[in-house]
């Protein structure tokens, strides 16, 4: 059963849905949406530590994990991934976790002066594509120029959804799938009604 209001997955789902429809977009988007969610803390493991708390020995990664923007950037995304779908939204969590994990040991390789260039071109590629995703293939613009802040909470968690339906049929409650895509099908014909009336 679907939950109400911000973690009402049922809506989150179709709204992001409606903006990728298309296979290849959606394939798209699944190459490239976490490896910005990644790169995002690589450059967030730079922000000065809210409170400097080592939680492994300095030795394991040459540097402690700490406190700092980018694990409260992770904390958000799968403490809200979790409490819309618990089994699902385990995993996310975990996938959040483990990217703040491995970009805290890339920032601390590769320290500021070069991270930042790796992360503004992963970001480039990234972004470039996933916009050439929906002028080529979706042909409708992205979701985050009608909600940013829900198409940016979302995205992460859209892609892996769409993995374990696809792999393994998952679903976080029955039924789940077609009420998003009887959903999907209705704003998707809703906008293009209005398309066809601004074009008449």
């Amino acid at each position: 059963m679907g939950k109400p209001g911000l973690l009402d997955l049922e809506k989150h789902f179709a709204f992001y849905g409606a903006y990728h429809s298309n296979p290849v977009n959606i394939f798209i988007h699944i190459i490239f949406v976490w490896p910005i969610f990644f790169t995002a803390l690589v450059l967030f493991c730079f922000v000065p530590p809210f409170y400097d708390v080592a939680f492994l020995p300095s030795g394991l990664f040459n540097s402690p994990l700490v406190l700092n923007f980018s694990f409260l950037f992770a904390l958000i995304y799968a403490s809200f991934y979790f409490c819309m779908d618990k089994k699902a939204g385990s995993l996310a969590a975990l996938l959040c976790f483990a990217c703040w994990v491995g970009a805290s040991f890339v920032a601390n390789r590769l320290g500021y002066s070069l991270a930042w260039k790796v992360v503004l071109a992963a970001q480039v590629i990234c972004w470039t594509g996933q916009f050439l995703g929906h002028g080529i293939f979706e042909k409708r613009a992205p979701a985050l120029l009608d909600n940013l802040v829900q198409a940016f909470l979302m995205a992460p968690f859209f892609v892996l959804l769409e993995i374990l339906q696809t792999v393994f049929g998952y679903e976080p409650y029955p039924g789940f799938r077609a009420k998003v895509e009887a959903k999907i099908d209705a704003e998707i014909k809703e906008w293009k009604e209005k398309n066809q009336k601004k074009n008449s």
